[in-house]
């Protein structure tokens, strides 16, 4: 009796381990790509703290970051030394606060509007479009952009020709590229933004309208009282995930849509593309990069941090932990 309940206790153990090591082989990729791909380059922090410099005797990133000297905090005051210090940080604030806001209202919106549509091909040729501008590159955007607002030859430019109007200069023109960048990162960013929010409203309940529709409810009332209750946690997990990066702008979509030109600074340069333009005047300061890499990262790491304590105090549930 003995011997069996031993044998018994073993086997148990035995599919414990087995399945242990199941659950450890599927979860392994995951956690390899993560070490090798997101803390191993951690590492190199360092070199925002250095006067970073290619050992010639056996160039490799360990003896780069061994040889050279630390410099302190000294490659962050580039980022805070100059006149244009102020305007790259309150543009990359300003834009990343303002589309924030109304890509989360427009996308919401679009969701419950395709939501409503009964036609399924008519629905799915609408998602389509609307999804396809995000697999385009922003220097496909940017001729996109350029066939409207080319200073000879632009859809805009011959309109206000044909008008009789004096064309606009569009490239040297910083007063309406503000509304044209929002409009365009707002065409690029919709179709996705607003998949994530029609895949929640497809998981609610059907009943739940059709109670609500007995009782007397409008669609009005339909969308108030039960499909934003159901999108309240994604609405409040996609805010978190965004205010974390509301330091970092897209590059592509400020350099190349804006085509470099360099009258729209006052109302394009960001952090990112002021750190370009600073290695490209500089011969490639690493540190620098680095530097303002790290600046980004850690002031958003501090906003997600606040925007997650926030949301917990109002709904402990949609926080992220």
């Amino acid at each position: 009796m003995l011997d069996v309940l031993a044998a018994k206790k073993t086997g148990n153990k035995w599919a414990k381990r087995k399945k242990t090591l199941l659950l450890i082989s599927m979860v392994a990729p995951g956690a390899i790509w993560l070490i090798l791909l997101r803390y191993l380059p951690m590492i190199g922090i360092v070199v925002a703290f250095q006067k970073y410099k290619i050992y010639s005797k056996a160039p490799s990133l360990l003896n780069n970051i061994i040889h050279s000297q630390f410099n302190g905090l000294g490659n962050f005051k580039f980022l805070f030394k100059t006149t244009d210090s102020l305007k790259m940080i309150r543009n990359t604030l300003l834009y990343n606060i303002c589309w924030i806001i109304l890509m989360l209202v427009v996308a919401v919106t679009f969701a419950i509007m395709i939501n409503e549509i009964t036609q399924k091909l008519v629905a799915k040729t609408y998602q389509t479009l609307m999804f396809f501008p995000y697999f385009l590159s922003w220097v496909v955007v940017s001729y996109f952009v350029l066939a409207f607002l080319d200073p000879t030859s632009g859809l805009l430019t011959n309109l206000q020709k044909s008008l009789g109007q004096v064309p606009t200069r569009w490239y040297n023109d910083p007063k309406p590229w503000p509304f044209i960048l929002t409009i365009t990162n707002l065409w690029k960013g919709l179709g996705y933004s607003s998949i994530l929010y029609l895949a929640t409203i497809t998981g609610i309940s059907a009943s739940q309208y059709e109670a609500a529709s007995i009782d007397g409810a409008s669609k009005w009332q339909q969308v108030i009282h039960v499909t934003l209750p159901h999108l309240r946690p994604m609405i409040l997990l996609l805010f978190i995930i965004s205010i974390g990066k509301v330091f970092n702008a897209d590059f592509g979509l400020f350099y190349t849509v804006p085509m470099d030109s360099g009258p729209l600074y006052p109302v394009t340069q960001v952090i990112d593309t002021y750190v370009y333009r600073a290695l490209m005047a500089t011969g490639g300061d690493v540190g620098m990069s680095t530097a303002a890499s790290l600046f980004q990262n850690a002031v958003g790491f501090l906003f997600l941090m606040g925007a997650n304590q926030i949301v917990k105090k109002i709904d402990e549930e949609s926080s992220l932990f």
